[in-house]
């Protein structure tokens, strides 16, 4: 079952799901990937809600999902749906439900598609720890078919269509019990679900395996395709998204790694960028991810790898050696091209080393760029010990601290390397490695419009031969605007890392600062090096108990400095402890105007009002001794 979720590993091949209808735009199938968004006003505000949806809708989205938390909520989507139809709006209508099988009915008579969570639809997350045996759990089963086939025979009724949308965070206890927390526990918890629809003859469904943790995503949409395909259920559409992935620029990255790596796959038939902002602002960035697709088929050919090499479903690194700083279990490191520009102590600053003259000496922050490629210049400062320059090697002077870069052409068994590390530059579509020194590091580049795979089948081919010297992942996108750039990069770049296959990475784009924050970003999203506060805030809806916005900006502006810490900030319950997953805090609205703090998935304080809630998150961190002051520059 290694590579079953994929045709192949080198030739793009988009999976060829079953066409389900959502009102007048067909999903799956040859149709294009679809593009939705979420409302973020209160349901009961039916104009607020309409005039949002207008605002979408121009943006780009082609679904829109509107919450209903209860029967009242789920009525009113009639009149937001008829206000939008007589506006000359027919952009199908989504349900989103958790908890309320009677909302979920209620909606599935009014609305295109219906959202339901199997870990809340029929079960309850209270993180209690119950043994079931085989027999009670198949009891428990039946409870759910018992309560499920009556939305089902309304969706058939009203040709309404379903998604089975599972989240990491809100496993069921009995699924977390038996298949633990975990991509196999998201996937079982989808497929009992599945399974009584397959036996209800009832084929409009839509799938979702979201997490705020991309590479659990990645794992979970992966390992559900080889389920269904092993148990012989039929090829439902897959709707991608990393759920809670933040704001801004981190938001970004952190979606475009978890979606992308699945696009790369050809997995995924709609997408919803998770973003802390305005949902006009989501679809955007989804169509810039999904545009890149419409013709990846036509790529050029690349070399087969064996698949076998590749471990889908669980993170497992690439065991290269250990040449100075890169390789083996050392943490991924950064490259930035200088190369066209004056070596100063300013520009040493903008890549994270910091000279402080009263004190003459060096500071480094967590995120400072390991080395800077220099092209052909002579170093006109020295260097603190924390950086390292290469030079090409036509250039490189064996006095200086600086190390040679080999173009491929230039680099012969033969050649005058340095002692302990020399980089040689490799145009994967073109040129083969033999034999290679153990003191070079591979920086590997690729031309295909296949890029990701065209750097994968490399290296596995590199592995198969025995080769374990560390590779750089490599590419250039100099004439790309800033956001698509961070799309772009984060697609190509981070699924290689989501596979372990990568021990550095060395973007180039005119803005040299722009490239160094992306890498340390994709890295830190793939979490191969933690080198910042991570925010798992969710992109607010309906439920949303207080400016989500405006409290992830505050939150992030007393704690940003607070490296490796992960802060979940959560709009209501439903988004609660269960969705932060694996957060270390967690802040959390649950009234109007009160919050509750977790530990983990422990409350530590309740009803706690919004005007002192961030001050006593912060006095729980330095409780536990995680809190640091920040540094001043």
């Amino acid at each position: 079952m290694n590579t079953s979720y994929c045709e192949s590993l080198n030739k793009y091949k988009r999976r060829q799901s079953i066409e389900v209808q959502v009102g007048n735009i067909t999903l799956g199938g040859n149709n294009p990937i679809r593009i939705q968004s979420m409302t973020t006003v209160d349901t009961m505000d039916t104009e607020g809600s309409i005039t949002q949806c207008v605002r979408m809708i121009k943006s780009g989205c082609e679904y829109i999902r509107i919450t209903a938390p209860s029967i009242k909520e789920a009525k009113n989507l009639k009149n937001i749906k008829d206000g939008l139809r007589q506006q000359g709006y027919n952009t199908p209508l989504i349900a989103d439900i958790h908890f309320t099988p009677n909302a979920a009915e209620e909606a599935a008579k009014i609305v295109e598609k219906v959202r339901i969570n199997p870990g809340n639809f029929i079960d309850k997350k209270k993180f209690d720890i119950i043994e079931y045996t085989d027999k009670e759990y198949a009891q428990e089963l039946e409870k759910i078919r018992i309560r499920f086939i009556p939305l089902l025979h309304i969706c058939k009724e009203h040709n309404t269509a379903l998604r089975v949308g599972t989240n990491h965070g809100s496993l069921s206890d009995r699924i977390v019990n038996r298949y633990g927390d975990t991509a196999l526990g998201m996937v079982e918890s989808a497929l009992e679900f599945l399974r009584i629809c397959h036996d209800e003859n009832f084929t409009a469904v839509v799938i979702s395996m979201k997490s705020s943790n991309p590479i659990v995503m990645v794992q979970a949409y992966r390992l559900l395709v080889a389920r269904l395909n092993e148990e012989n259920l039929p090829p439902y559409p897959l709707h991608l998204g990393v759920t809670e992935a933040g704001e801004g620029e981190d938001g970004r990255i952190k979606s475009a790694v978890g979606i992308g790596t699945l696009l790369e796959d050809g997995l995924g038939d709609t997408i919803r960028v998770s973003l802390t902002e305005d949902p006009e602002f989501e679809a955007p960035v989804a169509k810039t991810l999904t545009e890149r697709y419409i013709n990846r088929a036509n790529h050029p050919t690349i070399p087969k790898c064996d698949e076998s090499l590749i471990t889908p479903y669980q993170y497992s690194k690439k065991n290269s050696l250990s040449i100075q700083n890169i390789g083996k279990k050392q943490v991924p490191i950064v490259l930035s091209d200088v190369s066209q520009k004056t070596i100063t102590t300013d520009l040493l600053k903008s890549l994270g080393h910091h000279y402080l003259q009263e004190l003459d000496k060096w500071a480094t922050s967590d995120m400072a760029v390991d080395y800077i490629y220099v092209g052909n210049q002579s170093l006109n400062i020295e260097l603190p010990g924390t950086i390292r320059a290469i030079v090409n090697a036509d250039k490189w002077d064996k006095s200086t601290m600086c190390y040679p870069l080999f173009h491929f052409r230039e680099y012969t068994d033969n050649t005058e390397l340095h002692p302990q590390l020399n980089f040689l530059l490799v145009d994967v579509d073109s040129d083969t490695i033999d034999t290679i020194d153990e003191t070079v590091v591979l920086i590997l580049h690729s031309n295909n419009s296949n890029y990701l795979a065209a750097i994968r089948s490399y290296i596995l081919n590199l592995e198969e031969r025995g080769i374990r010297n560390p590779v750089i992942i490599h590419n250039t996108y100099d004439g790309t605007s800033l956001e698509n750039f961070q799309l772009h990069a984060s697609a190509d770049i981070g699924g290689l890392f989501v596979d372990g296959l990568g021990d550095g990475v060395f973007l180039k784009h005119k803005n040299i600062q722009a490239s160094m924050r992306i890498s340390f970003g994709i890295l830190q999203a793939t979490r191969t090096r933690i080198t910042k506060t991570e925010y798992i805030s969710c992109p607010s809806c309906g439920r949303t108990l207080f400016d989500l916005q405006e409290t992830t900006a505050k939150i992030r502006e007393r704690t940003n400095h607070l490296k490796g810490l992960k802060i979940g900030i959560m709009g209501c319950i439903v988004n609660g402890p269960g969705e932060m997953a694996d957060a270390d805090y967690g802040y959390v609205g649950s009234g109007k105007g009160k919050i509750t703090l977790y530990r983990g998935q422990e409350v530590v304080k309740k009803s706690v009002t919004s005007e002192t809630a961030v001050n006593e998150l912060i006095e729980i961190i330095k409780s536990d001794g995680k809190w640091v002051e920040k540094k001043a520059r």
